[in-house]
């Protein structure tokens, strides 16, 4: 009777051992509730390439509206892991920017004719918060009647936009970048100082820096650009800041 009981307590501990769920030898846990579940995450998009309009260039291809606007399609290379595209434009006569959402690789948006324009595309991704951004193209939509393009207004190299420098700078290099669709630059005037709507004007050169520009410590300066062409037209760059601790 012994070996009896023995053998029924065995299979019932048995028994009990597999609905308990002793016998899952995978050690997994499918229960949705549980929180335990291994959840990949969503990858991050990948930034487009542009591909239209060209980079520094005149577009010409756009349908034209009336003599004010045209509409024009923007183009770019599919990116991975990207469900949606925001395209930004930038009027850079008046810094106003406009947007649009596309789900393939390319929109047709209403623009102003004989005016420059930076575009830039943003990458966006459902089920994750990150996005990726793309290199910023500059380019004139062509106007009625226009022969010659005034340049595209200059941008900070150095110091650049909103630099703090280090206490004891006593001199500073500008240096800027600008570019024409004509390719005839011919000068630059450089207006420097404190006042956040700089008049002062340090000189006018050929070349993009002008060198050991004087300034002290705990202040903060302003400058910008005029850019003139062969033609006699003339752009002028956004006011850019930096300061000297």
């Amino acid at each position: 009777m012994k070996s009896l009981k023995s053998n029924v307590s065995l299979l019932f501990l048995s028994l009990l051992f597999i609905a308990c769920g002793g016998g899952d030898s995978g050690g997994g846990n499918d229960d949705p509730m549980s929180g335990n579940d291994d959840v990949d995450p969503v990858p991050a998009p990948s930034a487009v390439l542009l591909i239209f309009p060209e980079d520094d260039t005149e577009c010409n291809t756009g349908v034209v509206v009336n003599d004010a606007q045209s509409d024009v399609t923007f183009e770019w290379n599919a990116s991975q892991n990207t469900d949606s595209y925001e395209i930004n434009i930038v009027n850079l006569n008046t810094a106003n920017s406009q947007s649009a959402n596309a789900s393939t690789n390319e929109a047709t948006v209403r623009i102003e004719r004989g005016t420059p324009y930076e575009w830039f595309v943003i990458s966006k991704a459902d089920g994750t918060d990150e996005t990726a951004t793309s290199e910023r193209w500059r380019f004139y939509n062509e106007g009625p009647g226009v022969e010659n393009y005034a340049p595209f207004p200059a941008e900070a190299i150095s110091p650049p936009r909103g630099a703090n420098l280090d206490t004891g700078t006593i001199v500073v290099t500008l240096e800027w970048s600008a570019s024409d669709v004509d390719g005839d630059i011919v000068e630059y005037e450089v207006f420097f100082g404190t006042d956040e709507t700089p008049t002062n004007s340090i000189g006018e050169t050929s070349e993009t820096s002008i060198e050991e520009v004087s300034v002290t410590s705990n202040t903060t300066y302003y400058w910008k650009v005029n850019v003139f062409d062969s033609q006699g037209n003339t752009s002028t760059s956004e006011v850019f800041q930096f300061r000297v601790n």
